[in-house]
């Protein structure tokens, strides 16, 4: 019997480019992968990982019905009596002892459900994401600067710019797409900077200019490049005049920098800082792009604050090929803040307040919403004796692992809702099977303010179930039928629009064209928003506003018990906690473990030989891995990626920021080094 094939369009589940592919669907199999040609972003073009993306699908550790641990095995339990059990525990603890942990992984839709479940049953705000890991101190910074704390620009305007200062992102393997873009502006004759600790691929075959720089000290880096523009006499005095304030502040701060202490700080020759900082502001439009290498750290509010002022002080925001633009990591990367499930605001970026919840009270029909701000990521951890983990894998993600596991161990009730069985996974009491990015409809929003659809292409196995529909029959059993009785995902999606003025505009039945649109979009009739700020900033008096960024050391620095620093990041073939690529054979053969990056000549001071077996040691724990030894790499200074949990470099790491971040320290991790004998 002949079936026909379709092609279910629909975006790729990892990065947050927002790649738009086709499935190929026989006879309710997935055959194949297809990139759109006429899609914005990617052009017809995929990545390893996008020609990859349904095959961990067929792994043989799907979840594919409930489970519970009882005397300390995983046994089926139907849904009916599970979601009874998890309704009977919710009831009987106050809100402040009840906390949730969502992902990007999941639809707008899903993470929707999560946050007014959170807000309406159990009322309280403990609801966070992995945005705390990524761009907690994004936000904030941007928010203080220009008023809004997303990417004022977009990948499709990146090759429009004269200059493209890359601050510490390797988008060559993590964002192939924008990668694509530099390379378009490069042949347009642009100029091109990357700052990072390694001379990553990025750096080898993109930069002009590479400034190999100490990990932890780009605010003083940045500092002294506005120093020298000012005394170059390159600031854009027209624009600050007209669209900004505070400048006179900052200047009078940064005229008692010292450049050769910036220099000593940075370990960069101040002839190499001078050339960045007059090409960035001699360029006709200059963008700044910057991922976790500037975000993850304690200081990174201060990092952040300061590329803005960067932008700001040369008129570099509100035109194409401008702008100062974070890359988040997820494929749902930006609406997992545009939704609400964030212990500090409410959808639509509404903060959590008394007049804010009485705004969703009458919206949602529901009384006594949570006006006060609730647990971030680590403290729900910490403090919630129940925890809903929906699509998150603390265990590999989070920072000192070890005392994460001893926390999750302890918990009252573990409930996680996943696809696979997660290293999180298997110390939960309860499993919930959830449907994959294939097998269910729903919205993601990527790194550009793009909304798009994805659409489902084949039935889930088993009792899998959307996200969105295990939480709609937990809150019906809970007491709340009407207000969660959604029959599809539009009638979440069109909740959402009243919700998220930004997305006012937007329909199910406009985003079945390919690209999507990009918000704010207050209207059907309007086209999107390429970039922000062409008129004015979204402050309250729509002034840029000049922020001191001061520099200060990491809360650890390197001794002579732990001399080096560790950083890490990602590797081309492997996507985050390698939840879906590790169980991807294709990408799994590439790089099938985790390693140590350490330069060349530590190692020839260590007497460790390229492949050697080795123990890192911080002030946590120890991590046992192999070596690769490299010249492309700061001396002190060893890399590793986060991806594998028999070598999680997070069982290290540690310290955490104070409010607002509360972003712990990633990239800055004094440790020791030992062979292992064998």
């Amino acid at each position: 019997m002949n079936y026909k094939i379709n092609y279910i369009p629909t975006v790729c589940p990892y990065c947050s480019c927002g790649c738009g592919i086709y499935l190929v669907i026989k006879n309710g199999e997935i055959l194949g992968i297809e990139p759109m040609k006429d899609h914005p972003v990617n052009e017809g073009a995929n990545c390893q990982k996008g020609k990859n993306a349904y095959k961990f699908l067929t792994s043989e550790d799907r979840l594919k019905t409930p489970l519970i641990k009882k005397n300390g095995s995983f046994k089926e339990i139907s849904w009916e009596d599970v979601l009874v059990l998890i309704a009977k525990k919710l009831k009987g603890n106050p809100p402040n002892d009840i906390g949730f942990i969502n992902s990007g992984r999941t639809t707008n839709e899903d993470l929707y459900i999560m946050q007014k479940f959170a807000r309406c049953v159990t009322k309280t705000n403990n609801i966070d994401n992995c945005s705390r890991f990524c761009h907690s101190t994004t936000v904030p910074a941007l928010i203080s600067t220009v008023g809004s704390g997303v990417i004022s620009n977009s990948i499709v305007n990146l090759d429009k710019a004269h200059c493209i200062f890359i601050a510490g992102p390797n988008v060559q393997e993590t964002y192939p797409m924008i990668a694509r873009r530099v390379i378009r502006a490069k042949r347009n004759g642009a100029k091109v900077i990357v700052v990072d600790p390694r001379r990553t691929i990025t750096m080898r075959n993109y930069s002009d200019i590479s400034l190999l720089i100490r990990p932890g000290t780009d605010t003083a880096l940045i500092n002294a490049m506005m120093k020298i523009i000012i005394n170059e006499g390159l600031i854009d005095k027209e624009f600050i005049e007209k669209k900004t304030k505070d400048f006179d502040k900052l200047k009078d701060y940064l005229s008692h920098l010292n450049l050769e202490e910036a220099e000593k700080i940075t370990d960069i020759p101040i002839d190499g800082i001078k050339q960045a900082a007059i090409t960035y502001a001699k360029a006709k439009s200059a963008s700044i792009i910057f991922n976790a290498g500037i975000a993850q750290h304690v200081g990174g509010i201060e990092n952040i604050k300061a590329l803005s002022d960067l932008a700001l002080m040369t008129g570099n925001y509100g035109r194409p090929g401008t702008g100062v633009n974070p890359l988040r990591g997820q494929t749902n990367g930006e609406g997992f803040g545009d939704v609400g499930p964030i212990p500090v605001f409410y959808p639509g970026f509404k903060k959590v307040s008394e007049e804010t919840a009485k705004i969703f009270e009458d919206m949602w029909g529901v009384k006594g919403l949570p006006s006060k701000p609730g647990l971030s990521y680590m403290d729900i951890l910490e403090n919630c004796k129940i925890l809903y983990i929906m699509g998150a894998n603390p265990m590999v993600s989070a920072p000192d692992i070890n005392r994460v596991k001893k926390i999750l161990e302890e918990k009252e009730l573990l409930i996680v809702q996943d696809i696979f069985m997660t290293e999180t996974a298997k110390l939960a009491d309860i499993m919930l099977p959830a449907a994959s990015w294939v097998e269910k409809d729903g919205t993601i929003t990527g790194v550009e303010r793009r909304v798009q659809r994805i659409n489902k292409a084949i039935d889930p196995p088993g009792e899998t179930k959307p996200d969105w529909t295990i939480i709609c029959e937990l809150a019906k059993i809970m007491g709340f039928k009407e207000k969660f009785n959604y029959k599809q995902t539009s009638e979440i999606f069109e909740e959402i629009r009243n919700c998220v003025p930004q997305y006012k505009g937007i329909t199910y039945e406009r985003l079945k064209r390919s690209g999507g649109i990009q918000w704010p979009c207050p209207s059907e009739e309007h086209p999107g928003t390429e970039f922000l700020f062409k008129e004015k900033f979204a402050t309250p008096d729509g002034l840029g506003h000049f922020q001191i960024a001061e520099y200060k050391e990491p809360p650890e620095i390197p001794d002579s018990e732990y001399p080096y620093i560790l950083t890490n990041g990602r590797v081309i073939f492997h996507f985050h906690t390698a939840s879906m690529t590790g169980r991807t054979d294709r990408l799994n053969e590439e790089i099938k473990e985790g390693f140590a990056e350490i330069n060349l000549q530590d190692a020839q001071e260590l007497g460790i030989k390229a492949g050697d077996k080795i123990v890192l040691k911080s002030k946590r724990g120890e991590v046992k891995t192999v070596t690769k030894l490299t010249e492309n790499i700061k001396k002190g200074v060893i890399f590793m990626p986060w991806h594998f949990s028999e070598s999680a470099p997070n069982v290290l790491t540690g310290p955490i920021a104070g409010p607002p971040s509360r972003m712990p320290e990633f990239k800055f991790c004094p440790v020791k080094l030992e062979r292992i004998i064998k």
